[in-house]
This record gives structure tokens, sequence and C-alpha cells, in this order.
């Protein structure tokens, strides 16, 4: 099969960590053949289809040099639904650029493509925003531009997080106690004088055991969930703020959300999820580019882009 992979930049990407590189080695490994291109190479002309400047690629096995050239297919402008699959993982944020791209990419569906996730999922799912869909399993939360529903929220719950929705990585998340310390100047910086809409969830305590990134792929649950625990004094366990990555069993409770979510999230059409459980509680619904693969086949050895591709297969012999 040809797969092309929309992302970010791939001189960016850290392959010891990249889950979009370890979809990229194992689909050639099966001897399907990689192409990437980036959001802003797609266009679509009156007439014409969505196209974009392909680089093809062939992976080394290298740590440095860890593509080359394919030079066995010349570099061109290519239809994307000239390809197999479109597998689209290109990093939040989730903005305007964002959008638009998921509709050059619905365009190539009408033109045949097969995109994963498949784009009007994706704006269907705003990774914040996804969970309030599926209340029994979210703690108190509050999506809200006013700055008197946080205080109202806060004086209810007294030890909160407020997140930017468009956020990732842990960036932008603030903890306001029971004192309620800067609150005022938090809720300004968030929602800029009422101009943008935030998140505010109660505090759940059990993020000191780690905010778990369960995969869910074709809508069943991988056996394992990496629990993202904070360090040094921190609220975040992002890993991308520093969080440590654990490998653990799927829970009786991490199973129950994942097997009542997940279906309903593929049957949308997203091959791929990560629902980020602390405690009990979902906390938010990845669906752009969720990660993980590579830190829970390093410490179990349960291969999860193994399990993507096949899931991958599969949708595409259907």
């Amino acid at each position: 099969m040809n797969l092309l992979f929309v992302a970010d930049p791939l001189s960016s990407f850290k392959i010891y960590k990249d889950s979009t590189f370890a979809m990229m080695r194992e689909a050639q490994a099966r001897g399907h053949r990689i192409s990437a291109c980036e959001p802003q190479d797609l266009s679509w002309q009156t007439g014409g289809k969505v196209v974009t400047q392909v680089r093809h690629i062939r992976l080394t096995g290298e740590a440095d040099n860890w593509f080359v050239p394919d030079t066995s297919r010349a570099g061109e402008r290519q239809a994307l639904c000239g390809f197999d699959a479109v597998l689209m993982r290109k990093d939040p944020p989730f903005d305007a650029e964002y959008i638009y791209c998921t509709h050059l990419l619905e365009q190539a569906e009408r033109e045949g493509a097969r995109v994963f996730n498949k784009p009007e999922a994706l704006r269907d799912h705003p990774e914040k925003l996804a969970i309030m869909e599926f209340a029994a399993f979210s703690g108190p939360t509050l999506v809200t531009r006013s700055a008197a529903d946080v205080k109202r929220f806060h004086a209810e719950h007294r030890d909160i997080i407020l997140k930017p929705l468009d956020g990732m990585g842990g960036t932008g998340i603030f903890r306001v106690k029971d004192d309620a310390l800067n609150l005022g100047s938090i809720i300004e910086t968030l929602n800029k004088n009422g101009a943008q809409s935030v998140m505010v969830q109660k505090f759940l305590p059990e993020i000191a055991k780690g905010d778990k990134r369960v995969l869910v792929i074709g809508g069943v649950p991988v056996p394992y969930v990496l629990a993202r625990i904070p360090q040094g004094g921190e609220v975040r366990g992002n890993l991308a703020a520093g969080g440590l990555g654990v490998a653990q069993t799927l829970s009786q409770r991490d199973r129950e959300i994942a097997e009542s979510i997940g279906p309903v999230l593929a049957a949308r059409g997203l091959l791929l999820a990560g629902i980020d459980v602390i405690g009990d509680s979902v906390t938010e619904i990845n669906v752009t580019s969720p990660t993980c693969f590579q830190e829970i086949f390093d410490q179990t050895g349960c291969d999860v882009a193994a399990l993507f591709v096949d899931a991958l297969e599969r949708a595409l012999a259907g």
C-alpha cells in the first residue's frame, strides 16, 4: 500500500518517542510505501483535485539520518486520492488552519481518498470539549467565557484546574486552590477578557498517581496505559511538561471507560483515540495525534504500532 502521512516537519520528529514514526516503521516493515507532507503543502484549485507536494521516503533504521528520499519514486504534486490511505497526524494547535486542513481532507475523501482519522470526526471532537458528551465518565467540568461563572465554579469546588481549549502538552494549565490566589489574573490570562473560552475542572488529587493515556484502536482498548506522573511539584503529568511515563496494565475502570466510549468514536471514523483518565474520570479525549506508542512498547513489549497498522489494514480491506 501507498501511505501518506500529513504531519509536522520530519526534521522535528524525536524518533525515540514519536508515535507517527512508530507507525511509519511498522508500515514499512510490512512492505508498505511511505510518503509525507505538511498541512501547508495541501492545495485545491477550481476544477481540480486536492493535491500535495509529496516527499516519498524510506526509513533507514539509523538514529540520526533516519530517513532518505525514496529514489524509486520521483517527488511530485500528487492527488491525495491516489494514495491507499492518508493519515492525518498533525499535532495541535486546533486552530483555524487545522480546521481548513480538515476541509481539504474532506474534499479529498469526496474524490475517493481514505483518511484516518476522518476529517469530519476530527472537527467534531475538539479534544477538551469532547468529554462533555460522556458526562457519566467525567468529573465536574465547566466551559465558559464568563469570569463570574469560573468564580462560582471555584466557590463550589474550592480546588480547580483551568486550561485553554486549544492547548496541548500541558501548556496554559493552572491550578487554583481554596485560597483563590491569583484566580482573577489567571482568568484574564486565559479568557482574554471574555474573548476566549476556558475549560474549568474540579482538581482530582489522583493526578499524583498519574494522568493515564488509554489508547483505543478501532474501538478496542490497548491492554496497557501510560500513566504520566507529575514530577518536582508540578500539577501536570504531560510528558512534554516533564511528567514521568509509567506503563501499567489497563484497570477495570479504564477498560469500562474505553469499552463504552471507544466503539462510539470508532463508529464516527476515529480509528485511533487517546482517552486521558485521572483516577476514575475522563479529562480529555485526544483524536488529532495520540501518542505514547513507543513508551508502552519499550516498557511492556506490547507493540501498539503493530496493533494500529493491523486496524488500518482491516479498515482498508473492509
